[in-house]
């Protein structure tokens, strides 16, 4: 195995351990489940950009956060896909400022689906609360993602120890 091999398994698994306690430090404060949510490890969901090998972290990493999440399996399964749909998609983004929009978007579809069908089932009350509970997640996403997650884009690539790792083509954009 490689040094720069090594060197990006090590990122992929920095980055799961990552954003597993980052998320379990924003549930200290209430805010890492439910409709109103900001989780600061939802920041690491635009890495993709950069570094394409931290997608399996970022699942691996929401796996392990939403093993306290008061939705069990649920969440689990359905906030891991959600992380996983949304890293695959940020690293296609053709721009930086295009890499949050895939955790924004997925998360408010997914995760506010998985609420509403939490509390409501598939029965009338579904659309209005998803439609709700959406917004507050895309919301929480957009604080996150274009928040910290372009802090992250702007300053990473500054960083000697990462700029190697990083495609000539992802720094220009």
């Amino acid at each position: 195995m490689s040094k720069h091999e090594i060197r990006r398994i090590t990122l992929s698994a920095s980055v799961a351990a990552l954003y597993a306690v980052l998320s379990y430090f924003s549930s200290i404060f209430g805010m890492a489940y439910g409709p109103v949510q900001f989780r600061f490890a939802e920041a690491l969901t635009i890495l993709p950009f950069l570094f394409p090998e931290t997608a399996p972290g970022l699942l691996i990493g929401c796996l392990i956060a939403n093993l306290l999440s008061p939705y069990g399996l649920t969440d689990m399964v359905f906030g891991s896909l959600a992380t996983a749909l949304a890293a695959f998609l940020t690293a296609k983004m053709p721009n930086r400022w295009l890499a949050p929009l895939p955790p924004v978007l997925i998360n408010g579809v997914i995760i506010g689906a998985m609420l509403a069908w939490y509390s409501a089932g598939f029965g009338p009350g579904f659309w209005p609360l998803f439609a709700v509970n959406g917004a507050e997640v895309a919301a929480g996403e957009i604080g996150a993602c274009y928040g910290l997650g372009m802090l992250l884009l702007v300053l990473i690539p500054k960083i000697p120890y990462f700029k190697p790792m990083i495609s000539p083509a992802r720094l220009t954009h």
